[in-house]
């Protein structure tokens, strides 16, 4: 393994978050899971800590992190419970949108409030029976005079009521052709015309709320266009996925940490045929193979992050690691289960957990199969002949 190449004060800020994590986090969070409980005191912690300000640059935040810190705090936030890493991811993404793309009022509008968590973003992609097909959607933002009038559907959306800031991928222009052509991204403030028709059941991810939203006529001030220029919003988007990529990766990273960490201790303490159960040569080399997915697909993830910093294109980058690790997770806390036998499956243990919120990271951010078309179209491109 190499020397992570973080600032002291990065270092600092990663060690406090996994104490949070240890110390308040892990010795209620199956409890609070299975209530599926907002973490209210949880989300205020993460605030004073800085969480929800570490993409936001000064003057209107701390100053940023590395991608390479943030990944690493998302792992941590992710190995006491991934619902916490959920509720800073799609925010983070907003927060770099409005840094990258914004008009200075945006900026000074909405920055230092992020910075705090005072207030909270989502972005909203998605829509009933659209899937994966982002340039299918139907949800449109229509000019009337200086204003839009925004009507359609978003699904999936995570922390659709707690957010006040909706960064709203839709069509300004219906017609357009290519179709991306016609789609921008609207900071959505809500109010009358705005709706969350139902909150969505999930196997995992709890906690977090995942919500349906509606528009029925709501008016937004064309002030309210991410930047100045309509029908760029898809390529926004793109852009700012790729951050979320690396996020949801770093989620992966810290549930089969989690799912090592207890499979590990667990193979100490229960010993069969009057031995401790690692010393089997099957339930050894499953722990062994355990922690060498989990090492290479962190590997990935901090060059992915690397890369972003550097201001290369990190779209294959971030879609290999995002691919990967999910993979791996959902393996990892497979793994973790048979090594716990019968009690892997109990609601008592941790383990089920993990297993139910791996495949998240699988389907969430855009399917692997989704980076997998990304991943081979940008490898033909860098190599054509």
């Amino acid at each position: 393994m190499f020397t992570i190449a973080l600032s002291e004060e990065e270092q600092t800020m990663v060690d406090t978050v996994a104490g949070f994590i240890d110390g308040t986090v892990r010795p209620r969070v199956n409890a609070v899971e299975h209530a599926d409980e907002y973490p209210e005191a949880w989300i205020e912690t993460m605030k004073q800590l800085g969480i929800f300000g570490l993409a936001i640059d000064e003057p209107w935040g701390p100053g940023r992190v590395s991608t390479e810190a943030y990944a690493l705090i998302t792992e941590e936030l992710a190995r006491g419970w991934m619902s916490l890493a959920g509720a800073m991811g799609g925010h983070t993404v907003v927060a770099k949108l409005i840094s990258e793309f914004g008009t200075p009022e945006q900026k000074d509008a909405y920055l230092p409030r992020m910075a705090t968590g005072e207030l909270r973003a989502t972005m909203a992609l998605t829509e009933p029976g659209g899937g994966s097909d982002l340039q299918a959607m139907r949800t449109e933002a229509i000019t009337d005079g200086d204003e839009y009038v925004i009507t359609g559907s978003k699904m999936w959306i995570t922390n659709a009521r707690r957010a006040d800031l909706i960064a709203l991928l839709c069509k300004t222009d219906p017609d357009a052709e290519p179709r991306h052509h016609g789609i921008s991204i609207i900071l959505v403030e809500k109010g009358e015309g705005f709706s969350i028709s139902k909150d969505l059941p999930k196997l995992g991810y709890k906690g977090v709320e995942t919500c349906e939203l509606v528009f029925d006529g709501l008016r937004q001030p064309r002030s309210q266009l991410l930047g100045t220029t309509e029908s760029v919003g898809f390529k926004q988007m793109m852009k700012g996925l790729e951050i979320g990529r690396i996020q949801v990766a770093a989620r992966s990273l810290g549930v089969a940490q989690a799912a090592l960490d207890d499979a590990v201790r667990y193979a100490q303490e229960r010993e069969s045929m009057g031995k401790p159960i690692w010393k089997h040569q099957a339930v050894g080399h499953r722990l062994a193979s355990m922690a060498t997915k989990l090492e290479a697909a962190r590997q990935l993830v901090l060059h992915a992050a690397r890369t972003y910093d550097s201001g290369k294109r990190v779209d294959m980058e971030a879609g290999m690691a995002k691919h990967f690790a999910s993979e791996m997770a959902a393996e990892v806390t497979l793994d973790a289960i048979r090594v716990h036998g019968g009690y892997g499956y109990s609601t008592e243990y941790n383990v089920e957990r993990y297993y139910r919120d791996a495949p998240l990271m699988i389907v969430g951010e855009g399917t692997n199969e989704i980076q997998l078309d990304v991943i081979a179209r940008q490898l033909i491109h860098r190599n054509a002949i």
